[in-house]
């Protein structure tokens, strides 16, 4: 990779001599995978590689950005006349400025027990073929089933006119799944998502086959034990699941400083906690909710952001409130802060931009049992099956996809 560094490093130093005051530029190679089983049939196959150069630069209080796949010095110089041009061009009320930070010199990699390289297209294909195998011996009828198994090897290098310097290397492994289990006129559907980085021992660490398994067979048991939910004000015990997309979308997209300051109203909306809001009560004082990319073997595991900073965990919420936005430079210094670490990018052909990692609710000491034993008359949702949510995400509902009656403690029957 000294060649892409080289010109990565050419990117900064021509920027600050066209007069950009600040300047980055991030070289990204991806080596994706993607397979897709649609009813035991091989439907897609896609083996792929993309690589490029993305440069941004800070003129007169205004950002330019623009990219590369053209490796070559004349390729890099034409997008930083590009980025500087489109700087120039971008007439803004108030100036943007980055809250400063240290520069960084690291290089960072994530492990892989088995890499995935070494794992061959034909082992892939038949591990999700085997899951498929397995679901369809159940003895009950599964109308549809949908399998899609990728991974990707992610090679970065970023550079910035302040010094950083990044090497970084994540290979992330995923699978979707979606079933559709049909008993009489009743039909039950399901999806999932698992991520992992690291190598191909990520499969055995989920125990892929049996949870699928485990997965359909709660799917028919609610079709044919399930009961009407009871109706009213009652306490509900969440599942990991439901937990998670609760904080992601109802704690974890408000916390974004950019919705924050209102960048994303006319696509993605805005948030219920206003720029001042830190310190509001939102929740419970026993509850913490956090965002951390550190998370070793997380799908969001990073140790640097794409703007350079280093990552950390955020307390999002902390005894029930406010306590930290998520933030890219240029929000932080809107904010008179700190960035924490937040900017993520999908590729080197798009800026990066303030967005979550693993976002979650911090375990305390309780186990299930104990939480449950507190309940008289309750529910135990322990997986969802669809959501909405207001574009301020102040109001929102989760359905449950597998959940339980609770009485005295003690589950019942799925409703």
């Amino acid at each position: 990779m000294n060649a892409e560094m080289d010109l990565v490093n050419f990117a900064v130093e021509e920027a600050r001599s066209k007069g950009a005051t600040y300047a980055e530029a991030r070289y990204e190679k991806q080596d994706p995978e993607n397979f897709i089983l649609k009813n035991g049939v091989l439907d897609a196959l896609y083996v792929g590689h993309d690589q490029g150069i993305g440069v941004r630069v800070l003129v007169n209080g205004a950002l330019g950005f623009a990219a590369t796949n053209s490796l070559s010095k004349a390729g890099v110089r034409a997008i930083v006349g590009d980025a500087i041009k489109i700087a120039k061009a971008s007439r803004r009320k108030t100036k943007i400025t980055f809250a400063q930070e240290d520069s960084i010199a690291m290089n960072w990699s994530i492990p892989e027990a088995k890499k995935l390289a070494d794992v061959s297209v034909e082992e892939k294909i038949a591990e999700i073929q085997g899951v498929d195998r397995d679901v369809t011996q159940l003895g009950f009828k599964l109308a549809a089933r949908y399998f899609n198994l990728s991974d990707n090897r992610i090679r970065k290098y970023f550079a910035n006119s302040e010094g950083s310097r990044i090497e970084s290397y994540s290979p992330r492994l995923r699978v979707f799944y979606f079933l559709t289990v049909v008993e009489g006129a009743g039909v039950e559907q399901s999806s999932r998502n698992y991520g992992w980085s690291g190598g191909w021992e990520g499969i055995s660490t989920w125990g892929l086959s049996d949870r699928v398994v485990e997965e359909a067979r709660s799917m028919h048991r609610s079709l044919t034990k399930g009961k009407k939910s009871p109706e009213g004000k009652m306490d509900l015990v969440a599942g990991p699941q439901v937990a998670g997309i609760a904080s992601h979308e109802s704690c974890g997209h408000p916390t974004e400083a950019d919705r924050v300051l209102g960048r994303e109203a006319a696509q993605a909306g805005k948030s219920f906690i206003p720029p001042d809001g830190l310190g509001m009560k939102v929740g419970s004082e026993l509850v913490n909710v956090v965002d951390d990319p550190t998370v070793e073997h997380a799908i969001a595991y990073y140790l640097t952001d794409d703007e350079g900073v280093k990552a950390r965990r955020r307390y999002l919420y902390k005894e029930g409130r406010v306590t930290e936005f998520l933030q890219n430079r240029e929000t932080a210094a809107a904010l008179h802060t700190h960035s924490n670490g937040a900017a993520r990018a999908v590729n080197y052909n798009v800026e990066a931009i303030v967005r979550m990692a693993n976002t979650f609710v911090e375990p305390k000491d309780h186990s299930l049992e104990e939480l449950l034993e507190g309940v008289k008359h309750g529910v135990y949702m322990k997986s969802f099956m669809e959501w909405n949510i207001d574009d301020k995400r102040y109001n929102a509902k989760y359905a449950g996809r597998e959940a339980y009656l609770v009485e005295n403690g003690e589950v019942k029957h799925p409703v």
